[in-house]
């Protein structure tokens, strides 16, 4: 059977899950009392990275390639990696919570590389030269993988700010029944923040062996185990944020918001590194991209 004659088919089954799953996730948190929607939310996610899952793996069947060698094999490997940690850490924390910031960014990668990006790209070609390597699988995975964990940290570090200082304005209310809520959503920001530092902790290693792995590719491509091109540079920047994030939960001083504020520069840090520096300059690390 001719994959592309159905691939179509599977792309558009994928973004209809996709869309689908982050309002089911927050009709789960409006009607919490409702089990049968929550239930719903995870089979969905379910689905979605079963079905995704399987459509990489034809892609890397046909084209005989793990399928990362562009922008649009990224974008869904990244996607993937981002629901695999939803439908875990939801079977960890029975909390929809993670679904329901986790699923609108898995919906918008979707729609951007399904929806926007050319079908020139989305097709399977031969790799170029310069991606036939061993080293293409370690390195580029790891980075993905890495994003995908730090991003999901990353965001419930801002959850974790929003939810406080809406606290922080009521805490000057004296009704006892607003007290016993404050106390349910400290306990619930707390949650926030450890959840967040554990996806940190756990993605900071991985990041550390993504760029490592990239520098002895590197050398072994170019010659030179760092050059400072732009994705080079923008990745070590991802990786001092994240330094200063894991060093400030070791000061004693610092406090949670100062942490979870750093964290947060770390969302935005990490879209430019992966999409920013591709979209506004040439460099060493432009193969697959849309300018290349």
């Amino acid at each position: 059977m001719n994959f592309t004659l159905f691939e179509p088919y599977f792309i558009n089954f994928l973004f209809v899950i996709f869309l689908i799953n982050p309002f089911s996730y927050w009709a789960s948190l409006v009607f919490s009392n409702k089990k049968s929607i929550s239930k719903l939310s995870n089979v969905i996610s379910t689905i979605a990275l079963v079905t995704l899952f399987i459509y990489l793996a034809l892609r890397w069947f046909v084209g005989n390639y793990f399928p990362i060698s562009n922008l649009y094999e990224s974008i869904l490997f990244l996607t993937w990696v981002l629901t695999c940690i939803l439908v875990v850490g939801e079977s960890k924390t029975k909390s929809r919570v993670l679904g329901s910031i986790i699923s609108p960014v898995t919906l918008l990668l979707v729609s951007f590389a399904t929806l926007t990006l050319p079908s020139s790209m989305q097709k399977i070609s031969p790799l170029v030269p310069a991606l036939q390597s061993n080293w293409l699988m370690m390195h580029v995975s790891m980075m993905m993988a890495s994003y995908a964990v730090l991003l999901a940290g990353t965001l419930f570090s801002i959850l974790y700010l929003i939810i406080n200082t809406i606290i922080e304005k009521k805490e000057d209310l004296n009704l006892e029944t607003e007290k016993n809520r404050q106390i349910k959503r400290k306990f619930f920001i707390e949650n926030l923040d450890l959840w967040s530092y554990k996806l940190i902790t756990f993605g900071f290693p991985i990041l550390t062996v993504g760029i490592i792995s990239g520098a002895v590719w590197a050398n072994e491509a170019w010659g030179s185990y760092w050059s400072w091109d732009p994705k080079e540079t923008w990745a070590l920047i991802t990786w001092l944020t994240f330094s200063a994030y894991l060093h400030s939960r070791l000061i004693q001083k610092a406090t949670r918001v100062y942490s979870a504020k750093v964290a947060s520069l770390g969302f935005s840090i990490i879209w430019i590194c992966y999409l920013g520096v591709n979209f506004l300059g040439q460099g060493l690390h432009s193969y697959g991209w849309i300018q290349s």
